[in-house]
């Protein structure tokens, strides 16, 4: 029971230092490109890979409402034959940078998720996208990283655990959600 609520302390602890304006600030960036009808295009590796598809299917689904605009979302870590197509014949490095090649546009918001704030192929990604013009979002643990002085708005989580940082980074996408569904709920009203 101890390593239990070791666990569970630290991710509360976790949880209350989080910045909250930093995360208004990316729910504002992403309200901001869904009212302008610009894409969302959301990356990162392992866990945070998973986030991403997380963050797209709640973005394109989950806030889909009767008569109401819908998110232009996509995470780029879901085409698997895409990600290792550019793996082999490139390098994993530039899956994400590949893929933006095809699909963005000024003005788009490239949402970048990567516990260490380290991950090479989403600082490229990011690189690019900042290079086009694009708004960029970040979120990351371990202080930062590399990552979190690349974007426009960033969430730090504040651990050195992975498992914490990638819990964090789900409550933020249902934190996200949340905050859209009774956006869109105060506006029918």
């Amino acid at each position: 029971m101890e390593r239990i609520q070791k666990y569970i302390s630290h991710l509360q602890g976790v949880l209350e230092r989080l910045a909250l304006a930093d995360v208004r600030k990316s729910i504002d960036f992403i309200m901001e490109a869904y009212h302008a009808d610009k894409q969302i295009f959301v990356i990162g590796n392992g866990g945070s890979a998973s986030t991403a598809s997380h963050i797209a299917c709640d973005l394109g689904k989950g806030t889909s409402l009767a008569g109401k605009q819908r998110f232009r979302v996509i995470s780029l870590t879901d085409n698997v034959a895409t990600m290792t197509a550019w793996s082999n014949d490139a390098c994993y490095e530039d899956v994400f940078v590949e893929q933006l090649k095809n699909l963005v546009n000024c003005g788009d918001l490239v949402i970048g998720i990567s516990a260490s704030g380290n991950s090479e192929n989403v600082i490229r990604a990011i690189r690019h996208a900042n290079e086009l013009g694009c708004k960029t979002i970040s979120w990351t643990g371990f202080g930062g990283g590399k990552l979190a002085q690349m974007t426009d708005i960033s969430v730090v989580v504040d651990s050195d655990e992975y498992g914490p940082v990638e819990d964090v980074h789900l409550v933020l996408n249902h934190v996200l959600h949340a905050w859209i569904r009774e956006e869109f709920a105060s506006q029918n009203a």
